[in-house]
């Protein structure tokens, strides 16, 4: 089909015709096309002529060497050919002369068959008699199994000739020797200190000898017993040996004697079937095998769990995890070694006991680090007190005990990550115990110890204790900044390293509950410092009105030196609360104008001489028309009620107002318990206004402390025997001057 449809016009086809290739060229092509197909022609023959070359080049060399190889081969199967020549000539005579001698001892052959019989039965009859000698000497030498298997060899030859008298001899010297041996072995056997190789020896031979099976397991496991309980007291005694040399050395000493005694055990009366047992001698064996292999492990896991409970808190916890997940592997390989036994305990149970008084131990270091926290604050405080010169930077104990603890709890929770390492044997969450064991380390250790400070700290709020004003403001910061940022950090932290998925949780503490009892123990404790800090103003104030002769004071010329001294109190109160709370805006926390003139004018008018009457800012009432007493008592039915030991807010006036509150109440229930000449209203009066002009600057609701200093000039009013003010200008003086 190709060479009908071949072409006489193309060059590469086989049927290319030269002369019809020109024709049609010159006919159908111009000049130019006929030069450029001539150059194309020219360059595709000096191509083709260059590729052959090449192509003879490169395969020369192989052409060479196929020759040289050819002639060699030539050359080798001559020789060869004459080897074969030759070989075959001598398998010629070969068989020539193997001929020859089987036609030669054909008649000697069953001669020789007989020949070789007799032989063999001499060789036996002389090892019977030499036998009884034998099994002394091998006795003697202690080579047991060498005498052993001689004996049971001996056994098929006496079954056969034993009725001969003489051979009858020789059986029954060779059985009081084995019966000897028996019983020396079976008093090896119970002697103490045997290692579990040596029992499994013994034994063996004693059921070769035919002892009794059902005796010599329940011997084997009593004696091997014995051996396992020795190693457990010295491994006792191995206190001063690091967790992990104590787990190596029950490794290689108990753990591999017992794995012995349990497959040694197993071959011998498990696996096999005798006959002169029972029909549930297998099973029995079986459970007796069991019980032995748990009591043992038993025996011995409690002794590593013992000294893993006195190496808590005391050892490295690498190195005690270390040795368990060795232990752990071991056991896992008895377990896949001892087929058809159940081991009962498990050295994860260890673990996670491990890690629950892990745990414990590190929530005590918590608590005693908190306490030494505490115990330095409160040191640091009274040094400042005691040197006014060092002062006291209440921000930096703050920030200090904060990042103490928050930094001393992180320390712990990735302590105890360990437990959770990838390349242990083991994974505790896989179990159920180990699972509620991470969720302890959450709900015990971190959300116990933040309750244990909520706790510690609402302690020092108590009115029985005598804490430092400065002590509780501290504690309740920190508490507002655990709040605000501690709480979440640590919550977030447990449960991002340990996985635990706690938002979806019906039984873990959600982080909410713990910010709400922070804050909480932050309000008690605020309101503790402003209780505590009212209370040492109170003292003051109460102290100079109860020391003081109302009835026979000289006219004021000046401020009582109390109330100067309750300003600068109160100055230096807002100085440290404003360094850790925000003021008004104002570096300072002061204000520095005040809200309007009428609020700070001088609330109080003149009064009759006849009856005392007076006008205040609350009262629209006139002197003529009611008389003083009326005028105050409608006053309080209209006027709001104020509260005074109410809850204070985290702002700086609100706990600065909160202490002035506690002690303009006090001043105000000790002048309704005295009585008054003229003369001491008006040092009521000039004390008051004195109030009135500097407390503006420590409060953002100026109307309150205006509200409680007229009640006070009230009660002094109605207290007073002769109730004549100060002429305004004079208290302004006198004020402006003090």
């Amino acid at each position: 089909m190709g060479e009908s449809n071949a072409s006489p016009f193309d060059m590469d086809s086989s049927s290319f015709d030269a002369e019809k290739y020109l024709e049609r060229l010159l006919k159908d092509c111009s000049l130019r096309q006929i030069m450029d197909t001539e150059a194309a022609v020219v360059k595709d023959t000096q191509t083709l002529h260059s590729d052959m070359q090449t192509l003879v080049y490169e395969n020369y060399n192989k052409f060479i060497s196929a020759t040289d190889t050819i002639r060699k081969m030539k050359d080798d199967f001559k020789q060869m050919e004459s080897d074969v020549n030759l070989l075959m000539t001598k398998m010629q005579s070969i068989t020539t002369f193997s001929e020859q001698i089987t036609g030669t001892l054909q008649g000697t052959r069953s001669q020789l068959c007989r020949l070789s019989e007799k032989h063999s039965l001499l060789k036996r009859l002389q090892f019977l008699s030499t036998l009884p000698a034998k099994l002394k000497g091998l006795i003697e030498e202690q080579n047991y199994a060498q005498a052993v298997q001689d004996y049971l060899h001996a056994q098929k030859v006496f079954a056969q000739y034993g009725r001969q008298p003489s051979f009858d001899g020789i059986q029954k010297d060779c059985d009081a020797i084995m019966a000897d041996l028996k019983e020396t072995l079976r008093q090896d056997f119970q002697r103490a200190g045997n290692t579990a190789q040596s029992l499994t020896e013994i034994g063996e031979l004693l059921l070769q000898l035919d002892e009794k099976t059902s005796d010599l397991a329940s011997e084997m496991l009593t004696c091997a017993g014995k051996r396992l309980h020795e190693q457990i007291v010295m491994l006792q005694d191995q206190t001063e040996r690091d967790m992990l040399e104590f787990v190596d050395m029950g490794i290689d000493g108990f753990l591999n004697d017992l794995a012995l005694v349990v497959t040694s055990y197993f071959d011998m009366f498990v696996a096999k079937h005798y006959e002169n047992e029972r029909d549930d001698f297998q099973e029995n064996a079986l459970l007796e095998l069991n019980i032995f292999l748990n009591q043992n492990i038993d025996k011995y896991l409690t002794l590593v769990q013992d000294r893993v409970e006195s190496d808590i808190g005391y050892g490295d916890t690498q190195v005690m995890l270390r040795a368990l997940d060795r232990l752990h592997r071991r056991l896992q390989a008895m377990r896949n070694i001892c087929r058809g036994l159940e081991v009962q305990r498990n050295t994860v149970d260890i673990i996670i006991g491990a890690a629950h008084q892990l745990c414990d131990a590190h929530a005590k270091n918590l608590k005693d680090h908190f306490a030494d926290s505490l115990s330095a604050v409160r040191l640091s405080l009274v040094s400042a007190k005691s040197d006014a010169a060092t002062g006291l930077n209440l921000s930096d104990l703050i920030s200090n005990l904060y990042v103490a603890m928050v930094e001393k709890i992180k320390g712990v929770l990735q302590d105890l990550l360990i437990f959770l390492r990838t390349d242990w044997s083991f994974n505790i969450k896989a179990e159920h115990k180990g699972a509620l064991c991470v969720e302890g380390i959450r709900e015990n250790l971190l959300i116990g110890f933040l309750r244990h400070i909520s706790k510690v700290m609402c302690g020092f709020g108590d009115a029985s204790s005598s804490s430092p004003p400065n002590l509780l403001l501290v504690l309740s910061k920190t508490c507002l900044e655990l709040e605000q940022q501690g709480v979440h950090i640590l919550i977030a932290l447990v449960d991002d390293l340990y996985e635990i998925d706690s938002e979806n949780s019906a039984t873990l503490t959600h982080e909410t509950e713990i910010c709400a009892e922070m804050r909480e123990t932050a309000q008690a404790l605020l309101d503790a410092y402003v209780r505590l800090q009212g209370a040492n103003i109170s003292q003051m104030l109460r102290k100079s009105v109860e020391t003081r002769d109302w009835l026979n004071c000289l006219e004021p010329r000046s401020v009582r030196a109390v109330m100067k001294r309750v300003v600068e109190e109160l100055g230096s109160i807002e100085t440290v609360v404003a360094s850790l709370y925000e003021g008004t805006g104002n570096p300072t926390g002061f204000r520095t104008t005040a809200s309007s003139d009428s609020s700070r004018k001088t609330y109080f008018s003149n009064f009759t001489a006849s009856k005392p009457q007076y006008r205040s800012n609350w009262s629209n009432y006139t002197p003529s028309q009611l008389e003083s007493s009326y005028v105050s008592n409608i006053h309080r039915l209209f006027s709001e009620r104020v509260d005074i030991f109410t809850s204070v807010e985290f702002t700086k006036a609100s706990i600065v107002m909160g202490i002035i509150k506690i002690g303009l109440k006090t001043l105000l229930e000790c002048v309704r318990l005295r009585t008054f000449s003229k003369y001491g209203l008006q040092q009521i009066q000039v004390d008051a206004h004195y109030l009135q002009m500097n407390l503006w600057r420590f409060v953002s609701d100026e109307n309150l402390v205006n509200f409680l200093l007229d009640e006070l000039l009230g009660s002094a009013v109605q207290r007073c025997l002769e109730s004549v003010l100060m002429e305004p200008n004079a208290v302004e003086i006198i004020c402006e001057r003090g």
